[in-house]
């Protein structure tokens, strides 16, 4: 079991959430639903926490109402083994959501993620400084990160 769990407080749509991101990814599910009796607060039987795993990584959503809103202070990190698996995130979680800059977007639930392949780091690492300045310049310039133009630029 994982000591620490990340938790995403949604207005009412936690479990229609939890099932759009466990079908984004291999290895997830939801675990369970708990939800609302007569007592509320919420109307009985809608969902009150959703835990559910995103390959392999454990989260909980709760629709804990309208007070609270995510920010882009926290964001979820995917590093993508390929260009066709960002294009293929991207593609999903733009729908309804909004692009951002540096491989930033947020989801239609205004959830932030970070949508980066792991060519980009080994790039921003390269030991040569110069190129790795290039690559940096370059996908500051980008919204969807884009592995041939950071090649490309690192290229010079």
């Amino acid at each position: 079991m994982q000591k620490i769990t990340t938790y995403l407080w949604f207005d009412n749509q936690a479990e229609e959430a939890a099932a759009f991101y466990t079908s984004l990814f291999k290895d997830s599910r939801i675990l369970g639903v708990q939800r609302y009796g007569e007592a509320g607060p919420g109307p009985a039987g809608t969902a009150m926490v959703v835990t559910f795993e995103l390959a392999g990584q454990g989260f909980v959503a709760l629709n804990g109402g309208p007070q609270f809103k995510f920010t882009e202070a926290i964001s979820l990190y995917v590093d993508c083994d390929s260009q066709e698996e960002v294009d293929e995130l991207w593609a999903k979680l733009t729908e309804g959501g909004e692009e951002s800059q540096c491989g930033w977007l947020k989801d239609k639930y205004g959830l932030s993620w970070q949508i980066i392949p792991h060519r980009l780091q080994e790039l921003l690492t390269d030991p040569d400084p110069a190129r790795a300045q290039r690559a940096m310049q370059a996908m500051l310039g980008m919204r969807k990160i884009d592995v041939q133009g950071l090649e490309a630029a690192a290229d010079g």
